[in-house]
């Protein structure tokens, strides 16, 4: 590929760090077009990788294209209208070029009225067709040009060129020439962290023939070729980063070993009122196990809504009290800590056991006094919410902490809670478990879990009570409301789970107007309560005390009950708006019926607008499995989002795909191990550049600050 030299403004040699506005024929409004996008530098101009490649057909003038035989031409805008009204409306314009004419029309697109305009140039690709007495292009593929190219020879080859994402004032072609210009220097600059050895070895091209391959590439092949190598390295660093955090755990730091004792296997049994599921027994003796020794545990437990993740949890505090330590238990809401107090204290109820609660709207007299005792060793379990992590709880001898839904805590939060083991005598960490009630794909799991040990629930308990879902439009409400009256009056009780608490614009159905609609409409004779996160602490036990007594009837509240609360009596729930909500989300209300001996119904009300929208309630209405459902949300959604969602702070992949990418996954999580076993924090000389790296793309949210 030939490209001018990218020489900067002052006559200095190009860098990778050079900033975009000291390069020649870069305009400032372009500069700041392309900041806009997050380019200030060449090595940015660099990463920004195409979204997709296509094949431009080699330019001929609008006049000379043929019918039915795809082709690509430049001209100028020269009239617009939008013909048409509503679903019909379209969007028609006419080109021109020394050649002659050619007429687009853009079906459903009313919109590109204001986005192009007369004396606008574009370039079209398409299929041709006879209309009138010239042609017509429906739909085309088009880029806006800068003017100049309607000047240019319209002779040419087929190219197969990169597209880029663009902003407004910037058009894809005119970052293809900035990045075109500085590529063949930029790639002479980059060092590659892989040896040539470890290249051939797993056939990969040199980072820089991968940039090149991506940008400029000759043959489709090259793409392909280019992306192999560029995914493997996302993948590989983010590896390197799990393996180093795990040998990190398992090789610096040391835990209370518990070991396993007949006497304190027979006092955790008799704390337990009914059978473990084979599978609650299979984890309890993983934990076990991991516990035994000063290695500190680390591992996920993933279990469907209703598994009984929480008795296998305590089982692992109860072995941590029962050898003279302490024992927490974090949850992320605080309904969800005294959900785990009050159950956890009636499990206990006649033991030694000293349980106490820690959330951050106790009042601070009580806090003090609980904070002070945690210090003391008075207290052997403690439940709490991210109060826990605050810089004035010192624990006296913490041997497990419990995150309970840890995906809605951040990593910070996370750490904090393992350095609480820390005592006078010195430096020890707790054995951590974290639950999640969200199952985790396969994919997922290796790639942001890979320093953890997973353990699976997958079957529920006997006696819980399938659910049937149902997805009806929000007209139907009269009729739900009227099913639901009908439901109390036989004995039983419903949530019903709004977006919001007050109306606003997005909002949809907010609590406050539907609790008046319905205490004046269909649930007038019956006891209906309100339920939300803005409610003192005091009130809401007392709420779900009544709840829980069968004293209310009809529960309206937002999401905030969305784990932990169980009432046995309720086997409806209604979910106004259900696509405002994750499937994940969903799921999680889901689990709040059928908990008792009646089946539950759960009734999504939703219109849903977006295919993806709708995607999701089906997907809810056809399978009750948790897995089943975190795959669909998987393919639905996308690994990027969905790890937006369970890590904080980490950047979804550029070019790795781990749905798409499972071989090359597997690869680099090999790599990665054998890697880190040789060099636990790649601090010999030849790793350097990879660490470098590895830190920048991953450290501050894999939390490797302070390794190595």
């Amino acid at each position: 590929m030939t490209a001018r030299s990218a020489i900067t403004i002052d006559g200095e040699p190009l860098t990778l760090t050079t900033p975009i506005e000291h390069l020649v024929g870069i305009s400032p409004d372009h500069v700041s077009r392309l900041k806009a996008l997050g380019i200030g530098s060449v090595a940015h101009l660099l990463t920004h990788l195409p979204h997709r490649h296509e094949w431009i057909r080699a330019r001929s003038g609008l006049g000379e294209m043929e019918a039915d035989v795809i082709g690509s031409g430049v001209g100028e805008i020269t009239a617009t209208r939008i013909a048409g009204h509503g679903r019909k409306s379209r969007f028609e314009c006419v080109l021109m070029d020394d050649t002659g004419r050619l007429d687009l029309v853009f079906f459903n697109q009313a919109y590109l009225s204001k986005k192009l305009t007369p004396g606008m140039v574009l370039r079209v690709q398409g299929k041709p067709k006879v209309h009138g007495p010239g042609l017509q292009l429906a739909n085309p593929e088009y880029d806006i040009l800068e003017p100049e190219a309607l000047d240019e020879s319209p002779d040419g080859d087929d190219e197969y060129r990169p597209v880029y994402s663009a902003t407004e004032g910037i058009t894809p072609d005119r970052i293809r020439e900035i990045i075109a210009k500085v590529l063949p220097e930029a790639c002479s600059l980059l060092e590659d962290h892989l040896s040539d050895e470890y290249r051939k070895e797993r056939a990969l091209p040199t980072l820089a023939d991968a940039y090149r391959m991506i940008h400029a590439p000759e043959t489709e092949d090259e793409v392909g070729v280019a992306r192999r190598r560029l995914a493997y390295d996302e993948l590989l660093l983010l590896q390197l980063g799990v393996h180093m955090k795990r040998a990190h755990l398992r090789r610096t730091l040391k835990a209370p070993a518990l070991p396993r004792t007949p006497e304190i296997e027979a006092r955790i049994e008799s704390r337990i009122p009914f059978e473990l599921t084979p599978d609650q027994r299979h984890v309890v003796e993983q934990i076990a196990q991991d516990m035994s020794t000063n290695t500190p545990t680390n591992r996920l437990i993933q279990g469907d809504v209703g598994s009984g993740k929480t008795i296998v949890a305590l089982c692992a505090m109860l072995r941590a009290i029962a050898h003279g330590h302490q024992a927490a238990i974090m949850a992320p809401t605080e309904i969800l800590a005294e959900q785990h107090y009050l159950s956890i204290s009636k499990l206990l109820e006649g033991s030694r056991t000293r349980i106490e609660l820690l959330t951050g709207s106790m009042p601070s007299d009580e806090r003090a006094s609980v904070v002070e005792r945690i210090g003391a060793g008075k207290i052997d379990l403690i439940v709490g919410t991210h109060a826990l992590v605050s810089d004035s709880v010192r624990f006296h001898s913490l041997a497990v902490a419990i995150i309970d839904e840890q995906h809605r805590f951040g990593v910070e939060q996370r750490a904090k809670l393992r350095v609480k083991g820390s005592t006078d005598e010195g430096e020890e960490t707790p054995h951590v478990i974290v639950m999640t009630a969200t199952p985790i794909p396969r994919t997922i799991g290796l790639t942001i879990y890979g320093d953890l040990d997973i353990s699976t629930i997958e079957h529920l308990p006997q006696g819980r009570q399938p659910v049937t879902t149902r997805l009806v439009r929000p007209e139907q409400r009269g009729t739900v409301y009227s099913w639901v009256r009908e439901r109390i009056g036989i004995g039983q009780q419903a949530f019903i789970v709004v977006p919001s608490i007050e109306k606003s614009e997005r909002s949809g159905r907010d609590l406050r107007s539907l609790m008046k609609e319905l205490e004046g409409g269909e649930l007038h004779d019956v006891h209906v309560a309100a339920m939300h996160g803005k409610l003192k602490r005091q009130t809401r036990e007392q709420i779900m005390h009544r709840f829980r007594a069968g004293k209310i009837d009809a529960l309206i509240a937002t999401t905030v009950i969305e784990v932990g609360v169980d009432v046995p009596n309720a086997s409806v729930i209604v979910i106004e708006d259900a696509d405002r909500f994750g499937l994940a989300q969903l799921h999680q209300l889901r689990g709040r019926v059928g908990r008792g001996d009646t089946p539950g119904v759960c009734v999504l009300v939703a219109d849903p607008k977006t295919d993806d929208g709708r995607e999701r309630l089906d997907a809810m209405v056809q399978t009750s499995s948790g897995f089943v459902l975190a795959q669909k949300d998987l393919e639905i959604r996308g690994a990027g989002d969905v790890f937006g969602t369970r890590q904080s702070g980490m950047s979804p992949f550029k070019v790795a795909d781990p749905i798409q990418d499972q071989d090359l996954l597997m690869l680099a999580r090999r790599d990665a191990a054998d890697w880190i076993d040789e060099s636990p924090t790649l601090d010999r000389n030849e790793d350097a550049l990879a660490r470098r790296r590895l830190l920048k793309a991953h450290g501050q949210w894999l939390g490797l600050g302070d390794v190595g």
